[in-house]
């Protein structure tokens, strides 16, 4: 059954790809339930359920394999409902309110919250000699 592709109209190619897609997924769902009646015939003949072959997968640190929920770290000040934990990527508020000149990332720390920065440099000026930078442990 070979179709001449290039004589149909593009009305009659979409037709075309929605019957091909509707296909599709009709052999993969018959091709997910074969599977599983496989699967399950092992398991009854083995006197064995899916849990046993396959424990349930926990992330590290966590119960029952639920994700662990951070506390917030940073606080939008004009909308105090948006907040970040730190963890992942820095939200638009924020990204675009470090572009500011003199907004520093510890502005936004919200009270009682603590910063893992590196300790600051600072330029010390000697007389007559070049300015060199020293580390200022806090």
């Amino acid at each position: 059954m070979a179709i001449d592709l290039k004589a149909l109209s593009p009305k009659e190619l979409q037709a075309l790809i929605a019957g091909a897609n509707a296909q599709m997924q009709e052999a993969h769902a018959t091709q997910v339930r074969t599977v599983r009646e496989k699967i399950d015939g092992l398991l009854k003949s083995a006197g064995l359920n899916l849990d046993e072959v396959y424990p349930a997968r926990r992330s590290k640190g966590t119960k029952n394999g639920k994700k662990s929920s951070v506390a917030p770290k940073y606080r939008n000040p004009a909308n105090p409902e948006q907040t970040w934990s730190g963890r992942g990527k820095r939200p638009l508020w924020l990204a675009g309110a470090l572009k500011k000149r003199g907004v520093t990332l510890e502005s936004f720390l919200i009270d009682g919250g603590t910063s893992k920065a590196a300790p600051a440099k600072k330029t010390v000026a000697t007389k007559g000699k070049k300015a060199t930078k020293k580390v200022v442990k806090t």
